[in-house]
């Protein structure tokens, strides 16, 4: 895992607008956040007949007009609005695409943007998103692992085949390709063991979900545990999560003492206010900067 390094903080953009994606991440990179990701999600059905696997009801906790604008678009929009914030997404459901198609958006992205960009890779839980758009659902594990092998091959440049038992090609070259001085992190998502093992095995991190502090150490004394198995417990490793916890500079120290290396959060919720209002967005980017981050980084350069 990273060590000896400042925690990092990401404005998530989750159910935003999209007349608000460039004035809110603007106004995260002028108070010196760290990144802007995006999550995922392609449409939603008006009925589903799955779960979600993040809440104890399993019923989603969004409006079903909720709108999601695709991180394929909404991060070259960013990156070009701005100078230096981190982009990835959190976490895009790649077993509903072809693998090729995500590896050539991105390694496009990257290219445009070095050293700015990262993928966090996720499953869906969503039944109705596979059958529509043609993909396997039971083999979405399985075809994830290959997908990361796939999106790092190509997107390091050169020819390259791949031969696996859900996707196969002979050598080809997809230009152009990430910067070799910057390679595409790959962050995998999910609570599961299996989640947690492949993030260990394959990723350069792990992204989480909505959790308590508690649940959140939890987490990361399983991926210590999973990293340690690999092999890995001395490598670098980001571990990126959404703690639902007060907004305050000792509740982020203690995550940070505990392992966690990004801290994924919308700031307006910690305020009183309009959590609908932009003025009210761009005042609690602000805000969260001033009494969180800056603050926190005082701390860690003084000790």
């Amino acid at each position: 895992m990273r060590q000896n390094q400042a925690v990092q903080f990401t404005l998530a953009l989750a159910m935003t607008p999209p007349d608000r994606v460039l004035p809110l991440a603007r106004a995260a990179e002028e108070a010196g956040w760290d990144s802007v990701c995006f999550p995922d999600s392609v449409f939603y059905p008006e009925a589903v007949s799955g779960e979600y696997p993040f809440t104890a009801d399993g019923k989603r906790f969004w409006a079903d007009d909720s709108p999601f604008v695709d991180p394929f678009v909404g991060m070259p929009a960013v990156g070009a609005a701005t100078e230096r914030v981190g982009l990835y997404t959190n976490v895009m459901k790649t077993p509903l695409r072809e693998p090729l198609l995500v590896a050539k958006s991105i390694g496009s992205i990257a290219a445009m943007f070095p050293g700015r960009i990262g993928i966090g890779v996720g499953l869906s839980w969503i039944p109705e998103e596979f059958a529509w758009l043609g993909q396997e659902m039971k083999t979405r594990g399985k075809r994830l692992d290959e997908q990361i092998d796939i999106i790092r091959l190509v997107t390091q440049g050169g020819y390259v085949e791949y031969h696996g038992d859900h996707y196969d090609f002979d050598r080809l070259r997809m230009e152009p390709p990430a910067p070799a001085e910057h390679p595409i992190p790959v962050y995998v998502g999910g609570h599961s063991d299996a989640g947690i093992r492949r993030a260990a095995r394959v990723g350069d991190g792990w992204i989480g979900a909505q959790a308590s502090a508690e649940e959140i150490g939890g987490h990361i004394a399983r991926l210590r545990a999973a990293l340690d198995a690999e092999g890995r417990s001395g490598e670098p490793f980001e571990i990126k999560a959404t703690p639902m916890v007060p907004a305050t500079v000792d509740e982020m120290a203690g995550l940070a003492a505990a392992g966690l290396t990004d801290v994924i959060t919308v700031p307006w919720f910690f305020r009183p206010g309009d959590v609908t209002d932009l003025q009210h967005q761009l005042d609690s980017i602000a805000w969260f900067a001033e009494t969180v981050i800056c603050p926190l980084r005082d701390l860690e350069i003084a000790s």
